[in-house]
């Protein structure tokens, strides 16, 4: 007598059937439906989203002895199984403890102003624009695909400089634990926006935002972006 498999739990969700394949390695139809405790049906739908998605690839497809859909196997992509390790947290905070633990100043500094750059240089294609407050904007739209509340102000409120607030830190837990990571964002933004940046509010200090202001340039300095 066959047993039927015992449904995964939080079947409903995606990450359940992902995380199915990225044990079993490839399975049916049938196969995911009687695991995750669904129809054929609601299995298909899921399985064509997630393919649509780039995370599932699809093999096989041939029809089966008598009467039936033709029998394919679905697997993960290399973005499928990329999908399931992309927290870094705990490392990120061993490391950041590592840079914290650096005695001698200028190399703490030359540590931050590294990873600053570093985190420009992921960025700079997509950071372009005639003016700081242009590649200011740029940079709202990236920090927002990391769900990052932020918005550009000062330049239409009156003739101020652009300012970058932030109402969500990009780095929390790091934060917490030495507010260098601010002047690594600080370099960062720099680099990106293509003159000084000085951080005028933090929420470290108790404010309710943390706000980045694009000083003017110095004469004779270009105004292409980076």
């Amino acid at each position: 007598m066959r047993v039927a498999p015992e449904p995964v739990r939080s079947s409903s969700s995606d990450a359940a059937l992902l995380e199915f394949l990225r044990v079993k390695g490839g399975a049916g139809v049938g196969e995911l439906a009687a695991v995750l405790g669904v129809t054929a049906t609601a299995v298909r739908q899921r399985l064509e989203r997630l393919k649509k998605a780039g995370l599932l690839a699809r093999s096989g497809g041939e029809k089966p002895v008598g009467r039936g859909r033709p029998a394919h196997r679905y697997s993960l992509t290399d973005k499928g199984r990329q999908s399931g390790g992309d927290n870094f947290r705990d490392l990120a905070l061993v490391l950041w403890r590592e840079i914290r633990s650096v005695r001698e100043p200028d190399v703490r500094r030359g540590l931050l102003t590294r990873i600053g750059s570093a985190l420009a240089g992921a960025y700079r294609d997509r950071v372009t624009g005639p003016t700081s407050e242009a590649r200011l904007e740029r940079v709202v739209d990236l920090l927002r695909e990391r769900q990052v509340s932020c918005v550009v102000s000062g330049v239409e409120a009156g003739g101020g400089l652009p300012v970058l607030t932030t109402y969500a830190c990009p780095y929390p837990d790091l934060a917490e634990e030495d507010r260098g990571i601010c002047a690594a964002e600080r370099q960062m933004l720099e680099e990106l926006v293509g003159t000084d940046v000085k951080l005028s509010e933090c929420r470290l200090d108790g404010a309710a935002c943390c706000r980045f202001t694009a000083l003017p340039q110095a004469a004779g300095e270009g105004s292409d972006g980076p």
